[in-house]
């Protein structure tokens, strides 16, 4: 298949584009490379595809920088109404997956104009484009976010999530009610993924993980918030990718009673681990102990995140199987290679 992955030079978006590469498929990837954070580290995960930085920078909607014969990339904004299309009728995508978006939630609290943008604009024009050039379907990224406020757990898909607690939730919940209403109306497939905590190599600097890392490696406090009182399902990057791609892979398997055929899962480790576990499972894998720093809990946040992937192993088999030591130790390998060595 020719399959469009959006947000390649991202932590996800970079690990699927690469096994899909790895199965066979031709792949292009799009990436605006903003300065959310260090544009080093994106430039970095494309040059693991084959992209150096300078031909990341090349701009023509119409013929991507190509290095290999299954991998090709663009930097082009979602945003950009007028060069999209260009790209998507040059190209003739037999799937999208759209996991580009302004993430973070604290961010949405500084910035909320890049949400909307990004999260909203960009994503009606790549659900506007999979209409318009018949993709067949639509793998796009939500996230755990969006069950704000909900006391129920484990979180299942049939919950309903009306009370978001930050923007960036609210622009996720927005997704999934706009590709409802485009696999109603024009009757191609999408498939939301709720995506839950993701950690790992090449991960997000803005995220627990890398700074909990990095501040023990630089001998300075870590930030605990909620005094420590937050769980979290941590799933492992490897994990998220493999269930991407199988999804990506096979064409959504129910009918959901609409014309199009749309579907949410969850997409997680199906357990919950306590924060300050998290934090002694890093201290153990680099050797050290984490200066910490209580703070209360911080807008936008909430106190526990659990995924139910029932439909997720009924659909596609889908078993995380990566335990939280593993997963800590083999991010605190690649952060020691990548940033000392």
């Amino acid at each position: 298949m020719k399959i469009l992955v959006t947000g390649a030079a991202g932590f996800i978006g970079f690990f699927v584009a690469k096994s899909l590469v790895e199965k066979g498929h031709t792949v292009v990837g799009l990436d605006n490379i903003n300065d959310y954070y260090d544009v080093n580290l994106k430039y970095a995960r494309l040059n693991e595809l084959g992209i150096t930085k300078e031909k990341a920078e090349i701009f023509n909607a119409l013929s991507p920088s190509n290095t290999t014969k299954s991998f090709s990339f663009i930097r082009l904004t979602l945003e950009d109404r007028d060069n999209l299309p260009r790209l998507f009728n040059a190209q003739n995508f037999d799937v999208v997956c759209n996991l580009a978006a302004q993430a973070g939630v604290r961010y949405s609290l500084e910035n909320p104009e890049a949400y909307v943008d990004s999260n909203l604009v960009g994503f009606l024009n790549i659900l506007e484009c999979c209409r318009n050039f018949k993709i067949k379907h639509l793998v796009y990224a939500s996230s755990s976010s969006v069950y704000g406020l909900n006391e129920k757990i484990p979180f299942e898909t049939t919950d309903t999530v009306d009370h978001p607690v930050s923007l960036y939730a609210a622009t996720k919940k927005s997704n999934e009610l706009m590709a409802h209403a485009y696999s109603h109306l024009y009757g191609f497939k999408t498939t939301g993924l709720r995506f839950f905590t993701v950690y790992g190599p090449w991960g997000r600097p803005d995220m627990a993980m890398f700074l909990f890392t990095d501040a023990i490696v630089n001998n300075k406090p870590i930030k605990v918030f909620n005094n420590g009182k937050l769980e979290r399902d941590f799933t492992y990057i490897d994990d998220i990718t493999e269930g991407v791609v199988r999804i990506i892979q096979k064409p959504v398997v129910e009918k959901s009673g609409i014309k199009g055929e749309f579907k949410i899962y969850n997409i997680g480790n199906s357990k919950s681990v306590k924060l300050m576990d998290f934090i002694t499972a890093i201290e153990e894998s680099l050797g050290g102990v984490a200066k910490k720093d209580m703070y209360p809990m911080q807008p936008g946040d909430v106190e526990k995140t659990w995924a139910n992937v029932d439909d997720l192993i009924k659909d596609y088999d889908y078993r995380p199987k990566t335990p939280i030591k593993k997963g800590v130790q083999q991010f605190v390998e690649w952060y020691k290679n990548f940033y000392i060595s």
